[in-house]
Parts: C-alpha cells; sequence; structure tokens
C-alpha cells in the first residue's frame, strides 16, 4: 500500500511531462502549419513586384543574411512573450519573399507550377517522414546536431563562394547535400520537441521551418534543373 503511495506522485509528475511535451509538439505544428501563409504571400509579393529579381546576386544574398540573422536573433528575444508569434510569422513572410526569385524562374517554364507542387509533395513526404521517424527512434539524437550544424556552415560557405564561381554542378551536389542534410535536422529538432528537450514552440517552430524551407528549396531547384521544360 505504501508503494503504491509512494510512485502516485512520480506517476502523476510523469503524465505531467508527457502532457507537456505533447502541448509543444501540438502547438509547434499548428503554427508551423499557420507560418505558411505568410511565406506564401511573400513568395506571391516577389514574384509580383520583382523586388527581389532586380537586385544582384550579391546584394539579394546579403538582404537575406542580414535579414535572415536579424529575424532569428529578434525571434529568440521575443519567444517568451506576446511578440514572438508576429516576429516569427514576419521572419516566414521574409523568407516568403526571398523565395521569389526562385519561384519567378520555375514559373518560366510551362510546367513551373507542377514542379512547385512536386516540390512541395516532397517536402511534405520528408516531413512525415522524419516526423514519424521521430517517435520510434528511441535513441537520444542531441549529439548529432553538433555534426550536422558543422556540415550545414561549411555548405553556407560553399553556396556563398558559389556565387562567385557560378558553377552549375556544385550548385547541384549543394543542393543534394542540403537535403539530406536538413533532413536529417528535421529529425533531431522533432526528436528534441518529442524529448521535452526544446520546451519552448516558438523555437521549435523556427527550427523545422528553416529545416523545411531548405528541403523545399533544394528540391524544386534540382527539379528545374532536371525536369524544367521550355516549349
Amino acid at each position: 500500500m505504501n508503494e503504491n503511495l509512494q510512485s502516485l506522485p512520480r506517476t502523476m509528475g510523469s503524465d505531467a511531462l508527457a502532457s507537456q511535451r505533447n502541448r509543444v509538439l501540438r502547438n509547434t505544428y499548428w503554427l508551423l502549419a499557420i507560418s505558411l501563409v505568410p511565406t506564401v504571400l511573400g513568395a506571391w509579393v516577389g514574384v509580383t513586384t520583382g523586388v527581389v529579381a532586380t537586385m544582384g546576386m550579391g546584394l539579394s544574398t546579403i538582404l537575406f543574411l542580414g535579414g535572415a540573422f536579424g529575424f532569428i536573433f529578434a525571434i529568440e528575444r521575443t519567444k517568451n512573450s506576446s511578440a514572438g508569434v508576429p516576429v516569427l510569422l514576419g521572419f516566414t513572410f521574409f523568407m516568403g519573399l526571398m523565395l521569389s526569385r526562385l519561384i519567378a524562374q520555375i514559373l518560366g517554364f510551362s510546367n513551373g507550377a507542377s514542379l512547385i507542387m512536386a516540390a512541395f509533395g516532397g517536402t511534405s513526404v520528408v516531413f512525415f517522414g522524419m516526423a514519424s521517424l521521430a517517435t520510434v527512434v528511441k535513441r537520444d539524437l542531441s549529439g548529432l546536431a553538433k555534426f550536422l550544424f558543422v556540415g550545414v556552415l561549411l555548405l553556407l560557405v560553399a553556396g556563398v563562394v558559389n556565387i562567385f564561381m557560378q558553377s552549375g554542378p556544385l550548385m547541384l551536389t549543394l543542393s543534394v547535400l542540403a537535403i539530406a542534410l536538413f533532413s536529417a535536422f528535421m529529425l533531431v529538432d522533432i526528436k528534441r520537441v518529442i524529448d521535452g528537450g526544446e520546451t519552448n514552440y516558438i523555437s521549435a517552430t523556427l527550427a523545422i521551418y528553416l529545416d523545411l524551407y531548405n528541403v523545399f528549396q533544394s528540391l524544386l531547384m534540382l527539379l528545374g534543373v532536371f525536369g524544367g521544360r521550355r516549349d
């Protein structure tokens, strides 16, 4: 009897912890879905106005890096306040705007719309695959994140270098590596939420959004190269 009483608070604490993890995960998925709306809106504004397309690659890259890191810093500063969600949504609008150059190029193909839908579908498959895998993997994946982070930094440096080199083969190689790296990062980020390593749903949404964004962008680039038609 005493043993049962002693185990009761422990069980209640475990249930409360599981409930908190489920709540964070649920809020993350909801905010992630909502964040797609300003992303699409930003891409539409960029394609319609051509504001990003008129910039040179150097200027748009500087704007992208400065704006992205500025927004990420602001999100981390406001993630525990009521301003956190609006700042995150502003960031996703900005990311959609910066994606508009690629979107416009793909829409220049006769099958551009179908390529965009294929990239979206492929990204969805990756997301649901990683989310499902994260629920069954028992191993702690936090150590893997360090290696992936180094890989992303190298990828970023190589991408900046390729702006000046304009190497097609290198671009394709980087796109394939980006899909692999950010798919793995997606698994790690979702698993961290499931395990309770991330308790702020705004930070969790930011991490998974960046994974999805990079997978989609890389898939779309590859589809444009290998599947785009001019007829």
